[in-house]
């Protein structure tokens, strides 16, 4: 069963994306914090554009680096670091690779074995939001394939 993800931008400054995913908070929470199950689902597919090397220091203060492209020395990095980070129910970082980004909240809650995710980003203006539009277009299909990895996990064992 697919799981619709819901898209809304709740202030100039404001995007909120939530999705409820077949698996317990615990599960999902691992999904977005263990880098070899990050490379399995974060790179839209779509897109063909792999995602290369996965680096996070999961913890107040640790960083995280995302490399994505098909050759090393041509790649795009997405660099950050945790400000919070509370298992298995929140994360917050910065998005750090432009001067405008923007500063991501995750939630993971219970719903009777099922997570309802909710991803929080605020922006420091609205120009910074229209300008990362991109990244809210490819979510969905982020989504639906960590909703397969969390099958291939138990999740619904």
């Amino acid at each position: 069963m697919t799981n619709p993800t819901t898209i809304e931008r709740t202030s100039e400054r404001e995007l909120v994306v939530t999705r409820v995913f077949n698996g317990p908070p615990r599960l999902v929470f691992e999904a977005w914090t263990r880098p070899e199950l990050m490379k399995l689902w974060w790179a839209p597919k779509s897109i063909g554009v792999p995602l290369l090397s996965c680096e996070m220091d999961v913890r107040a203060g640790g960083g995280y680096r995302l490399e994505f492209g098909h050759d090393p020395s041509q790649s795009m990095a997405f660099v950050g670091r945790y400000l919070e980070v509370v298992p298995p129910s929140r994360l917050v970082w910065t998005n750090e690779e432009a001067d405008d980004g923007a500063v991501t909240t995750v939630t993971f809650e219970d719903r009777d074995g099922r997570t309802l995710l909710t991803v929080h980003e605020l922006y420091p203006s609205k120009e910074a939001l229209d300008a990362g539009h991109g990244a809210e277009e490819g979510m969905p299909e982020q989504f639906e394939q960590l909703d397969e990895l969390l099958l291939t996990l138990g999740a619904d064992a």
